[in-house]
């Protein structure tokens, strides 16, 4: 009797740990399995751009070039700026500055060297990217800087530092929002999305998409589309997300032509905003929603007196046809 009862006790026992298995199974298949299904998020984070494309008097690089009438030949300017836009300095220093005028320390950049601290400290190109980038131009390491407007924090460590700064519209870009090939929803409008980042706005089913938790992503404080972000948000706050958002569908935001020319990822799409899709186009005409312009920015009381005559050269005829061919809109 009594072995009777223990086989018993073993059966329930053996069926009560099926029954948490089959349970702990099911309940993983709802929360991640089937919300990760057909999931749109790889793909929308933004990555980082390969500068060795970029590198002036490269054959194979990927600059611009035109009949410049400017040549400098010393006292060149440093030249550094933020990611997306390597193509337009890079192509300045190809067409205006001496051959030579840009050198390395090192060999080949590699995954570990995002910021290119392989530049040499006399390369007239450098590249820190948008948070050193602003630092450097504060502190007198670089002469102009490339860059979209500055975070507050920013402005307060030139102010700390008694530096002023002058800041020269030389381009336009516009500022977008782009999600996974995959995702279903094409168009926005400027209050959707600022619904997503503030939390109103947590599936993509609310939005006519299909039904997954949305990831908005957020960028590094300080880079120039963290500081575009927080400009579009006109002092709305973005909301924590949910621990789950990584099981969804992403969206994510940056400048267009660092998109499409450069990163060039094939799984995201730009979304149209408002109904107007970000295009070249539509800049120019001034229909897209949120155009950016771009700098070039230079400590005021630097005296090398080429500053100014690279910005003018920059305005003119020649300097905005690079622009246009580095990928970006002409600011005139």
């Amino acid at each position: 009797m009594k072995s009777k009862t223990l086989l018993v006790k073993q059966l329930l026992a053996l069926l009560l740990i099926l029954v948490l298995f089959l349970a702990f199974n099911g309940s993983i298949y709802m929360l991640l399995t089937k919300r990760l299904a057909n999931n749109f998020s790889s793909a929308s984070q933004s990555k980082m751009i390969d500068v060795k494309q970029y590198l002036p008097f490269e054959a194979s690089s990927n600059l611009a070039k035109v009949d410049s009438s400017l040549k400098l030949s010393d006292n060149l300017p440093v030249l550094d700026g933020a990611a997306a836009l390597v193509p337009v300095y890079a192509s300045i220093i190809h067409n205006v500055y001496p051959e030579g005028s840009v050198t390395f320390e090192g060999g080949a950049f590699s995954d570990d060297n995002f910021y290119g601290e392989n530049f040499a400290s006399d390369s007239k190109m450098q590249y820190k990217n948008t948070v050193r980038g602003y630092t450097a131009i504060v502190d007198g390491e670089t002469d102009i800087l490339f860059c979209a407007a500055p975070s507050d924090e920013q402005k307060q460590y030139a102010l700390e530092k008694g530096v002023e700064l002058v800041y020269v519209p030389v381009g336009l870009e516009a500022f977008v929002f782009f999600v996974n090939s995959q995702n279903p929803v094409d168009n926005l409008s400027s209050e959707q999305i600022k619904g997503i980042y503030s939390g109103q706005y947590t599936n993509w089913a609310e939005l006519g998409g299909a039904n997954r938790i949305i990831n908005p992503i957020t960028r590094l404080e300080g880079s120039g589309s963290q500081s575009a972000m927080n400009a579009f948000m006109k002092g709305e706050e973005i909301a924590p997300k949910s621990p789950l958002a990584i099981t969804g569908a992403s969206i994510g935001f940056s400048f267009r032509y660092y998109m499409d020319g450069m990163v060039a990822n094939k799984g995201v799409k730009m979304l149209s905003m408002n109904g107007v899709y970000p295009s070249a186009e539509n800049i120019r005409n001034g229909s897209y929603p949120v155009i950016a312009q771009f700098y070039a920015i230079y400590r005021a009381d630097n005296t090398n007196e080429n500053i100014p005559i690279l910005i003018d050269w920059l305005l003119s005829e020649e300097g905005q046809t690079l622009i246009e061919k580095s990928g970006y809109v002409r600011i005139n």
